[in-house]
C-alpha cells in the first residue's frame, strides 16, 4: 500500500523505525515537547535501528522555538589524545573496522543531555528511555534491511574484538528477518543513564566501565578523554531562497554543502519537478557545493574559511551558480564520503520543531561492542587522512569531518519544515530532491519523499563513480542526462542507498503534515 502524508496538530514524529517514532509520540501525549520526543526516538532508535546508529556514535540538533529562534546543538566527539600518525604506521588509511578505528569519543548522549537542558522540559529521564529500555530488554523482530546488512557485514564484524557475536550473533549466525534481538546488557546501561545522569556517561561509574572496555579492546580512548568532553553550541549555518529561510548543522558537518546545493539551484531555471533541468540543475549544483566542501569542510578549529559570509555573499553565490552549464555536465568523480546514519525529527503543539540526526558511521560502527555496556562505538575517526597536516588530519582533539546534517526551513508564510536523511554522500542530494518538489515544484510532501531519487557518487561495496538513477522518471529524462554528459547508471526500483529520509511541516495555523521513506522501516506517528 503507497504511503500518504499524515496530518495532525497536537504532535508529530517521524523516524525511520516505526517503533521510534511511536515512543516518541507517546512522550508528547505524556506531555513531553518536541525536544523530550526526540530523546526518546534517538534512544528506541539505538535499540531497535542499531546497524544504523547507538548511543557509541554522534549527533546533532537543529531546534526551531515557538518564538522563532533557531539554534544547533553538536553531540559530536573529538579525537582521543593519543592518537599519533605513530600508532597507524604501518597502515596506508585509518582502518574502517577494530579498535584503531574507535579513535573518538561517541558524543551523542552529550547531545541529548544539552538539548533537554535547553527545552526545560517536564518529564524525568526514565521516563523518555522507558521504550528503548522495554525493546533492549524484552527484544525486538529483526527487519529485513538490519537482516540483509547483518549478513553482509557479519565477516568482518564478528572477528572484531568484543561482544559482537555475542549481541548480534547468539545462535553463531547473522539474525534473519523475524529473528528476536534481545540487547540485555545496552538495557542495563540505558537504566543507569537514569540513575546516575547522562553526565555520567563521560565522568561517573558508567564512563569508567566504558574507558575499562575501550582499553581491554584496544581503542585509543581514554577516561580522560570522555571527561573532556562537552557537547558545543555552534548557531546554525543559514542561507535565505525565494520564500524561505534555510538551516544547517556548522562544521564539522558537511550542512554548508546542502545549504549551497539549494541556494544555487535557487538560481537556476526549471519548470517542473523531474524534468531534466530540475535534476541535471541539482546534480550541477551538487558538484559546486562539494567542491568547496572537500578543500574546506572539517573541525572549524583547523580551517579559517567563514562558511556564513559565503552564504550571505549573494554575489559569490551567484558567481557559483554562473558556473553550471545548464545543457552539460562537469566531468567528475571527486572522493566519496560514506556513511549510515537515522535522521528524526518532532514537533509539539507548542510550535517547537526538531530536526536531529545521530550515527555510528559505519554500519554497526568499528564492530566494536563493549562487553560491559552493551554499546557500540562508531568509527567516525576512519574518515581521518593519515596526513601532518591539511584537510581532516588526524591530531588528538581534533573532531573529523561529519556527513551528518539535520536540515530545517522557514517559509516566509509562516510554514515550518524539519527534513533529513541517512546516506553518508547522498545525504546533501536527498535533501534537495525532497525540499526542491515539495517546495519550490508544489510537490505532496509524502510524494516528495516517496519519488525516484539520484546519487552521484560511490555506494558501499560499488567503486563506480556514476549518477545513479532509480527507476520511475520519465523515459526521456534518462538518455538526456547521458546525452549531457553525465555517466548514468540504472539501479532498478527503490533501494536503501538512496537515504531513508523523513519530514515534518508545521504550517502556520499549527496543523502538522508528516511523512517517511518507503525505502527505511519507518513511520509518522500524530495525534
Amino acid at each position: 500500500m503507497a504511503l500518504t502524508t499524515v496530518s495532525g496538530r497536537n504532535g508529530m514524529v517521524t523516524a525511520p523505525h516505526w517503533l521510534a517514532a511511536e515512543a516518541g509520540l507517546s512522550v508528547l501525549q505524556d506531555g513531553g515537547n518536541a525536544v523530550e520526543a526526540t530523546v526518546a526516538v534517538a534512544a528506541c532508535l539505538a535499540v531497535v535501528y542499531p546497524h544504523m546508529t547507538g548511543i557509541g556514535g554522534d549527533g546533532f540538533w537543529v531546534i526551531h522555538e515557538p518564538d522563532g529562534a533557531v539554534y544547533g546543538i553538536h553531540g559530536c566527539g573529538g579525537a582521543a589524545g593519543a592518537v599519533s600518525l605513530d600508532m597507524y604506521a604501518r597502515l596506508e588509511a585509518v582502518p574502517f573496522r577494530g579498535p584503531l578505528a574507535a579513535n573518538t569519543v561517541a558524543g551523542t548522549i552529550s547531545g541529548w543531555a544539552a538539548a533537554l537542558e535547553s527545552a526545560s522540559g517536564s518529564l524525568p529521564l526514565k521516563r523518555l528511555l522507558r521504550d528503548a529500555i522495554t525493546h533492549a530488554e524484552a527484544g525486538v523482530a529483526v527487519t529485513a534491511g538490519h537482516a540483509a546488512i547483518a549478513a553482509a557485514k557479519g565477516p568482518e564484524l564478528r572477528v572484531q574484538p568484543g561482544a559482537y557475536a555475542a549481541t548480534f550473533e547468539p545462535e553463531g549466525r547473522p539474525l534473519a528477518e523475524g529473528d528476536v534481538l534481545r540487547q540485555r546488557v545496552l538495557a542495563a546501561t540505558l537504566r543507569r543513564l537514569c540513575e546516575e545522569g547522562l553526565e555520567s556517561f563521560y565522568t561517573g561509574a558508567l564512563a569508567a566501565d566504558i574507558a575499562a572496555d575501550l582499553e581491554t579492546l584496544g581503542s585509543p580512548v581514554s577516561s580522560a578523554d570522555l571527561a573532556a568532553h562537552v557537547a558545543t553550541r555552534p548557531a546554525p549555518l543559514t542561507v535565505p531562497i525565494k520564500g524561505a529561510q534555510l538551516w544547517n548543522s556548522a562544521p564539522p558537518t558537511q550542512g554548508f554543502a546542502s545549504l549551497v546545493i539549494l541556494a544555487l539551484f535557487d538560481r537556476l531555471a526549471a519548470d517542473a519537478a523531474d524534468g531534466f533541468d530540475h535534476v541535471h540543475g541539482l546534480v550541477e549544483a551538487t558538484k559546486q557545493a562539494f567542491l568547496l566542501r572537500d578543500r574546506h569542510m572539517g573541525d572549524p578549529a583547523f580551517t579559517g574559511f567563514d562558511f556564513q559570509a559565503l552564504l550571505d555573499n549573494a554575489a559569490a553565490l551567484d558567481a557559483l551558480a554562473a558556473r553550471i552549464d545548464p545543457a552539460t555536465a562537469l566531468p567528475w568523480p571527486q572522493s566519496p564520503q560514506w556513511g549510515d546514519t537515522c535522521w528524526f525529527g518532532a514537533a509539539d503543539g507548542e510550535g517547537r520543531v526538531v530536526s536531529a540526526i545521530q550515527s555510528t558511521y559505519f554500519e554497526f560502527g568499528s564492530g566494536l561492542v563493549l562487553p560491559g555496556t552493551g554499546i557500540t562505538w562508531q568509527n567516525r575517526g576512519s574518515s581521518f587522512r593519515l596526513a601532518d597536516s591539511g584537510w581532516n588530519a588526524l591530531k588528538p582533539g581534533r573532531k573529523p569531518f561529519h556527513t551528518l546534517n539535520p536540515a530545517l526551513a522557514r517559509f516566509d508564510d509562516g510554514r515550518v519544515m524539519a527534513y533529513g536523511t541517512m546516506g553518508g554522500e547522498g545525504q546533501p542530494q536527498t535533501q534537495a530532491a525532497l525540499f526542491t518538489r515539495y517546495a519550490r515544484f508544489g510537490t505532496d510532501l509524502q510524494d516528495a519523499i516517496t519519488g525516484p531519487r539520484w546519487l552521484l557518487g560511490r555506494t558501499w561495496g560499488d567503486q563506480s563513480t556514476t549518477l545513479k538513477l532509480e527507476d520511475g522518471f520519465a523515459p526521456e529524462l534518462y538518455d538526456a542526462l547521458a546525452a549531457a554528459g553525465h555517466a548514468v547508471e540504472r539501479v532498478g526500483p527503490l533501494t536503501a542507498m538512496m537515504g531513508h529520509a523523513g519530514a515534518i511541516v508545521r504550517h502556520a495555523d499549527g496543523r502538522l503534515d508528516g511523512a517517511t521513506d518507503p525505502r527505511s522501516d519507518g513511520g509518522v506517528a500524530a495525534w
